[in-house]
């Protein structure tokens, strides 16, 4: 069974800049998560709730961050961007 998606306000604001292409491409992604949670990676040091799943729109690479509440079988998903970005705006 698949888990709950939520997006958070961060996320939601990114989202609604993409283009359709990359749009797409995000909803496909999340599908993946929400079928498979633990598919991402999980990160180190500050951002360790963090796990980030890696996707391809078009020739650029996106990271679609986002954290697990096992417990309730929820997913939130924090933030999308390039790899730069996605770090940068998630430790604000």
């Amino acid at each position: 069974m698949a888990h709950s998606v939520l997006q958070t306000r961060r996320f939601a604001r990114q989202y609604k800049k993409l283009n359709d292409n990359i749009a797409k491409d995000v909803d496909r992604a999340v599908g993946i998560v929400s079928k498979a949670p633990s598919i991402g990676e999980r990160k180190k040091g500050d951002l360790v709730a963090l796990l980030v799943y890696q996707f391809k729109s078009g020739d650029q690479l996106y990271l679609l961050g986002y954290s697990l509440d096992d417990g309730l079988r929820l997913i939130y998903l924090e933030a999308i961007g390039s790899h730069e970005n996605l770090y940068r705006d998630i430790k604000r």
